[in-house]
């Protein structure tokens, strides 16, 4: 009874965390996207523009991937099979790095007020914060093999591709970093490499961390 009593409460707290972190990501995306809907074109030339140029931010893809894949943990804790592993860790990682770069690279370049100002905080600081939280105390763990790891990195590989084909074509980059115009493709490039280092690094820190916290798919064992 007691043994039930425990699973029951690491249950309830698994579906919080989860729900918490999908209700920061979803939301801020939420608030951009009510924003971009309803503010024209902006800087962009059309309206349509914008809204694509939205959906093309990492920043916005990683709040999505995070935001559905806890969405899904809060329903079922347990949630596991091989897709499901690549996209817990992608959404993990992409998170990660979202927090990490702007925190590090862009934080201030852009003065925000009002509703940009709490969907920027809830984007960038609260969503990946929480999200590792969640990660370390309710797992679920354990969910990640080599093969696993190097699945994920095909998913930020493709958006690296994705931002510099449809750069060449449009002349817009989402991130300064990665602004060919300015940077030229040596400079573009490189800064690239070195997120996909911080990536892959975190991806193995990530590997090593899961195979030695507690198996949160195990019984708590009694005191």
């Amino acid at each position: 009874m007691t043994q039930n009593i425990r699973l029951s409460e690491g249950a309830t707290l698994a579906r919080f965390l989860h729900l918490l972190v999908a209700v920061l990501a979803l939301g801020g995306f939420g608030i951009e996207l009510v924003v971009a809907l309803t503010g024209g074109a902006g800087t962009a030339p059309s309206h349509a523009e914008r809204i694509v140029r939205l959906f093309s931010y990492f920043t916005i893809q990683s709040n999505l991937l995070i935001g559905g894949v806890s969405l899904a943990l809060a329903l079922d804790p347990r949630r596991d099979g091989p897709v499901f592993r690549v996209l817990r860790l992608d959404a993990l990682l992409c998170i990660a790095v979202t927090g990490i770069v702007y925190n590090t690279v862009l934080r201030g370049l852009v003065e925000l007020t009002g509703a940009g100002m709490v969907s920027n905080v809830m984007l960038h600081v609260l969503a990946p914060v929480f999200a590792v939280v969640a990660w370390l105390l309710v797992g679920p763990r354990p969910r990640v093999t080599g093969r696993t790891v190097w699945w994920s990195v095909v998913y930020p590989i493709a958006w690296l591709v994705y931002t510099f084909v449809r750069g060449a074509v449009t002349g817009w980059y989402p991130y300064p970093f990665l602004d060919v115009t300015e940077l030229g493709y040596a400079g573009a490039v490189t800064n690239s490499v070195v997120v996909a280092v911080v990536f892959l690094v975190l991806a193995w820190g990530v590997r090593w961390v899961d195979g030695r916290l507690p198996d949160t798919d195990r019984p708590v064992p009694r005191a």
